[in-house]
């Protein structure tokens, strides 16, 4: 369970790494001399979706691979790529030392990342949901959202530390670069556990089968599709309260850096203590009741929500608690949801199907989050729109969620659905 949840721990913690620091990386990379702040900060969103629109390409090649070579060796290389990747962030030269060329070296780094992310989370699940116990896939599987948390909260921590340490002109100076330099440690210790996993038992059984049954193309497609559905509610909801929250604090209510990420560190520890209890109330009333609760809590309180973030007489302690409490629901969706994408397909096709499935809702409604979000404000003058795109995802998820579907499985494999 640790081998698998390690590399999202990784993956999460430099992505929200980047947006934290999606400010100050707009100022170093994408400002040429009279560029102004607001569209730095769009192109600098931009490069963050282009990353995510690569993840299904990674699902897809990645997750063929996985379903042919098994999960440990693809496992391997992913995490090494996106350590790689990340590492190198840290070390770019900015604007002002090699001029254009800076965007385009941040953005080809964000893709390389984008790649392996896609690869990552298919594996992970198929993974963690193949070794866990039977009654237990829900449990093991929030593990894998739990390192979600865990990544966006290391991510939040280290910015705060940084932020407090050192002063502004030094972060936007070079402070910036150590968060992203810390993942070469985190990396080794990453690929230390995963050369010393073992396969998983239902792969091996898979792979000694005379016969490998694999599901008909357009099964495999329309479950990918409803999967990407249902958890499209998770991605956008996610992004929006966990990683764009801190810029949208800056940019548009005019707070400072250090108060917007104590309101997402709020916003992930909410987060990160429903993932675990969600998962495992899955396991005994099933993974759609507890996700529809979560896509219908966003529906409800998104709005609410905003509005007390922007009214200056409400308290800090409130709006502490509201933070929390939205983080909390999106973890209702989280927890479950890796499982739930798990027993949509069978062990032929699981790692590129589960993978395709989340790595498509992401690039769509989590990638594009910040570049909406901010583009929509800055032109409609509207600071309730993070809560109308989060609503509107989470309503349509939850139609998705509440269909029956007509899931990839092949019943002679003998798995349960």
């Amino acid at each position: 369970m640790v081998a698998g949840s390690v590399g999202n721990f990784i993956e999460w913690y430099e992505f929200g790494v980047y947006g934290y620091f999606a400010t100050v990386i707009a100022e170093r990379f994408f400002t040429p001399e009279g560029g102004g702040d607001a569209e730095a900060l769009v192109r600098t969103y931009a490069s963050f979706a282009l990353a995510f629109f690569f993840r299904p390409v990674g699902a897809a090649v990645f997750g063929r691979l996985g379903d042919r070579w098994g999960r440990r060796p693809v496992l391997i290389l992913v995490v090494s790529l996106m350590t790689g990747a990340t590492a190198l962030i840290g070390l770019l030269p900015t604007y002002a030392t090699v001029g254009a060329l800076a965007p385009w070296l941040l953005t080809l780094a964000r893709v390389v990342q984008g790649l392996s992310a896609g690869g990552e989370f298919g594996g992970a699940v198929a993974l963690m949901t193949e070794f866990a116990p039977e009654g237990r896939r829900g449990l093991y599987g929030a593990w894998q959202s739990f390192t979600v948390a865990l990544g966006l909260l290391g991510g939040a921590g280290v910015a705060a530390v940084l932020a407090t340490a050192l002063t502004e002109d030094q972060v936007r100076s070079w402070g910036w670069r150590v968060p992203f330099l810390l993942a070469v440690p985190l990396g080794a210790v990453a690929l230390w556990l995963r050369l010393r996993l073992a396969e998983t038992p239902r792969f091996r059984a898979e792979q000694a089968r005379a016969v490998r049954v694999r599901p008909p193309r357009r099964e495999v497609v329309r479950a990918v599709a409803l999967g990407a559905g249902r958890v499209m509610g998770w991605s956008a909801a996610g992004y929006t309260f966990l990683v764009v929250l801190p810029s949208y604090l800056q940019s548009t209510l005019d707070a400072s850096f250090r108060q917007a990420l104590i309101a997402t560190v709020l916003a992930n520890a909410g987060f990160a203590a429903a993932i675990l209890p969600a998962g495992r109330l899955s396991d005994r009333v099933g993974r759609r009741p507890v996700m529809l609760a979560g896509a219908a809590g966003v529906v409800v309180l998104a709005l609410p929500l905003f509005d007390l973030l922007q009214d200056p007489a409400a308290s800090l302690t409130a709006k502490g608690v509201a933070l929390c409490g939205a983080g909390a629901v999106v973890g209702l969706m989280a927890g479950p949801g890796p499982a739930m994408l798990a027993e949509m397909f069978p062990t032929t096709v699981r790692y590129t199907g589960l993978g395709l499935a989340y790595a498509l809702s992401n690039a769509v409604f989590s990638g594009c989050a910040g570049l909406v979000i901010t583009q929509t404000v800055e032109r409609t003058g509207d600071a309730d729109v993070p809560a109308y795109y989060a609503a509107a995802a989470c309503a349509v998820s939850a139609l998705a969620l509440a269909s029956r579907p007509t899931p990839a499985r092949t019943r002679s494999q003998g798995e349960p659905g």
